[in-house]
């Protein structure tokens, strides 16, 4: 008994002349370590760049922030007390405007398109006019990171520390944005519990922990849909600055150059008259009688019109009397 070993091939993971280029910036990263701080970094500030001077992208993340956002949660009571649920929801609504929730929720949803990721901090603000006074404080990704003296712990990953199962237990907070003027190179920062960081960013691989814009795939186009907009803009402005009108005193269509050419063909016997009145529709023989009534009356009446001018080389009879090869010599004579 033979046996054969079976093999196996995937054309995906063949590397050609053709893909090796396509798959150049193929990785076998972790989830953590393919968004590291400086890859989200740049993708933050391109995506920011690209919602804010592309309609498009704009447009985009607008209309999600509002779709998911709307007006705002709504708290809806079911206990078996109609006059406690109503109590309860009306303080909360007074309670969510006065902490601006609707908006707070929107700008989270919008940075969690643009940036990635959206971070709000739990915090007690005493000068909020109702009986709660927790609020929401809003903070950028940027200002969530890993100061450098934790930069070799094993349980960090970019401002997020876990413990022993994976579960964050602290966020580090840088206390000044590092791009606000108020940035120092110390880095200052306090340590905040997880339970009071709300963190909302999209994961799409087990372990990873910091998120990346969602617009992420889109940039390349976005980018090159403005290219692209300017370059027709710019084809449209360049065209309209060469427009001009050009004038003439020929005819349209060459009716001259035309009637010449007929003339020519109908001494050379290239063409006859049935030929060239076809072409108009018109029968030679009808439009001949025509003609001959014409210039009989202008003879007539004295006048002495270029048109007439070769009336002396027809006989003085009618033209009803003309045999077809004496009306078509008096059509060449007209002609001359």
């Amino acid at each position: 008994m033979t046996v054969r070993r079976v093999r196996g091939r995937f054309d995906s993971a063949a590397t050609t002349e053709d893909n090796r280029r396509h798959w150049a910036n193929a990785d076998a990263l972790s989830a953590d370590a393919a968004a590291s701080p400086a890859v989200r970094r740049t993708l933050r500030n391109r995506a920011r760049y690209e919602v804010a001077n592309n309609s498009y992208a704009r447009g985009i993340v607008l209309t999600l922030a509002n779709d998911t956002i709307g007006t705002g949660p709504r708290l809806q009571m079911l206990t078996k007390s109609d006059e406690a649920n109503d109590e309860i929801e009306h303080e909360f609504d007074r309670w969510a405007h006065e902490v601006s929730l609707a908006e707070k929720l929107r700008t989270m949803r919008m940075a969690r398109a643009q940036d990635g990721e959206a971070f709000a901090i739990l915090v007690n603000n005493p000068v909020l006019d109702h009986a709660v006074k927790l609020d929401l404080r809003l903070i950028e990704a940027d200002q969530v990171a890993t100061p450098d003296a934790h930069l070799l712990d094993p349980r960090e990953v970019d401002g997020i520390v876990l413990d022993a199962y994976g579960n964050p237990v602290a966020y580090y907070v840088l206390k000044h944005h590092p791009g606000s003027a108020g940035w120092s190179l110390n880095g200052e920062y306090s340590t905040v519990p997880a339970s009071h960081v709300i963190h909302v960013f999209r994961q799409d691989r087990p372990g990873q922990h910091r998120g990346i814009p969602e617009i992420t795939p889109a940039l390349p186009l976005f980018a090159q849909l403005r290219r692209f907009t300017l370059a027709v803009l710019g084809a449209a402005e360049a065209a309209a600055d060469f427009a001009g009108i050009l004038y003439t005193d020929a005819p349209a269509n060459g009716e001259a150059k035309e009637a010449s050419a007929q003339e020519t063909r109908l001494k050379n016997h290239t063409t006859t008259l049935a030929h060239e009145y076809s072409k108009q529709g018109r029968d030679w023989q009808d439009a001949l009688r025509q003609r001959g009534k014409e210039v009989a009356l202008m003879r007539e009446l004295g006048l002495t019109d270029a048109s007439a001018k070769p009336a002396a080389a027809v006989p003085a009879r009618d033209v009803e009397d003309l045999s077809p090869e004496e009306m078509e010599e008096a059509a060449h004579a007209l002609s001359d």
